[in-house]
């Protein structure tokens, strides 16, 4: 077995210990909130609070439109059924393509592309543009973003509420749990 292939040791015992919120607590913390989304914009696009805070940034960018596109084609891969597929590319290429579009963003060989796409739609269709507005957002937005009040003001409170009194003691309960 190469070091990717190994199982992972069981490190958590077979019962699940909740913080109270209900959330499953854990005494091995992982990146979570903004110094995950600090990691890479990969991260920030999976946490629906880092999308959140991406979108109020962006839209004082003017430009929220490029993280709204590359959602929508993140949700359009999960189409299923020719009918309900086309019916999402149209929607994708009017708002997003078209000349036309409401929010259009900005890519390469957009001038070629026609409404005759649409037509046979695929999975994969905005995959190139998709790639496109990512790296746009990687190499340009995303380090503006990661300076931003936006961004630090809600790393301040996220620090803030780790140190409160309540998280304390929420983490040496379940730190008193785990080594019993």
């Amino acid at each position: 077995l190469s070091w990717n292939e190994a199982p992972l040791p069981a490190v958590f015992p077979p019962f699940k210990i909740n913080d109270s919120e209900g959330h499953p607590s854990s005494s091995h913390q992982t990146l979570k909130g903004t110094s995950k989304w600090a990691t890479s914009l990969e991260n920030l696009l999976e946490d629906p609070e880092g999308v959140k805070r991406f979108r109020e940034f962006l839209k004082k960018e003017f430009s929220e439109e490029n993280v709204l596109f590359w959602l929508a084609c993140e949700e359009f891969k999960k189409t299923q059924g020719k009918k309900q597929m086309q019916e999402k590319a149209k929607e994708i290429y009017m708002t997003f393509l078209s000349s036309k579009a409401s929010s259009q963003v900005n890519v390469e060989g957009q001038s070629r592309l026609n409404e005759t796409i649409l037509e046979t739609p695929h999975p994969l269709m905005f995959q190139k543009l998709q790639d496109q507005i990512f790296s746009l957002m990687k190499y340009d937005s995303y380090s503006r973003f990661l300076k931003s009040d936006i961004f630090l003001n809600h790393k301040k409170s996220e620090e803030q509420e780790e140190n409160s009194p309540e998280a304390q003691t929420a983490a040496k309960r379940a730190s008193r749990i785990y080594n019993t």
